[in-house]
């Protein structure tokens, strides 16, 4: 443990200096490659102009002051909310029951492969026609594409569990629902983690075109206005937002899933 100013580091400062310094470098090589290509190819299309970093942050800028950008990002990180949260209601009971049930599993693994193969896009009409426009069919969509990895992982997850853990509170008279709660939960918690992690990256990706379904908040809802409008600077602007909101969804889900340990209790 290093200790720096009288503050304790838990990793050496060049270890610290590296994992900061290289995804910085990395990210002004990524901005310097989007200025060069917008500059090159805005010679003969000069529209493309209005896509440069410049005006992008320039319009970043102007959008959180204005709160506009603050508030059609909280709208579609409300979506995204609950689209997850209705998602792990159906996987994770599902996914115990069918990671403990092996006949179960082998006669819904066909029928379950079959609907996961669907994009979650093509649920569209289907979604529409059942729900009307508005926020039902967004969460229904978003839904429907966390489902899957949360399902697959947690039902693998649970037959990989040490069947001597299950033996033990067996031979103290737990309950199925204590063993499910105090060893196949705890004991799954990494692999759960690292399905949300998934689950979220795939929600952030159907969310845009979800958001097109007849809403008028979210980020979908702005990239369609901007595009109407002919606010390309604007556009862009709601493009970095989306990339820095995903971006910093799947670093917080990331460091929960490293730091996540599966520690079976009994008591």
């Amino acid at each position: 443990m290093t200790t720096v100013l009288g503050l304790r580091l838990r990793r050496p400062v060049p270890a610290l200096l590296q994992a900061s310094a290289l995804p910085a470098l990395g990210l002004l090589i990524g901005l310097g490659i989007w200025g060069l290509a917008v500059a090159v190819l805005g010679r003969s299309v000069p529209i493309l102009l209005e896509f440069s970093p410049q005006a992008g942050f320039a319009n970043l800028a102007s959008g959180l002051a204005s709160g506009v950008l603050v508030r059609h990002a909280g709208a579609s990180l409300l979506r995204v909310g609950v689209g997850l949260v209705l998602a792990v209601l159906v996987a994770v009971p599902l996914g115990l029951l069918l990671g403990l049930k092996r006949r179960l599993e082998l006669t819904t693994s066909a029928v379950f492969q079959f609907i996961r193969m669907i994009s979650p896009l093509s649920w569209m009409p289907i979604a529409v026609m059942v729900f009307g426009v508005g926020d039902l069919p967004v969460f229904f969509l978003l839904a429907i594409a966390a489902i899957w990895p949360i399902l697959l992982s947690i039902t693998t997850a649970v037959r990989t569990v040490d069947p001597l853990y299950i033996q033990v509170a067996r031979s103290f008279a737990a309950e199925p629902l204590e063993i499910v709660t105090r060893i196949v939960l705890p004991a799954i918690r990494p692999s759960l983690l690292a399905s949300l992690r998934v689950a979220v990256g795939l929600i952030w990706l159907v969310l845009v075109p979800a958001e097109m379904l007849g809403v008028s908040s979210g980020l979908g809802y702005l990239i369609l206005d901007c595009r109407d409008r002919l606010a390309y600077g604007e556009l862009t602007a709601a493009l970095l937002v989306i990339g820095l909101i995903g971006w910093a969804l799947d670093a917080l889900l990331r460091r929960f899933s490293f730091s996540a340990t599966a520690v079976p209790q009994l008591s």
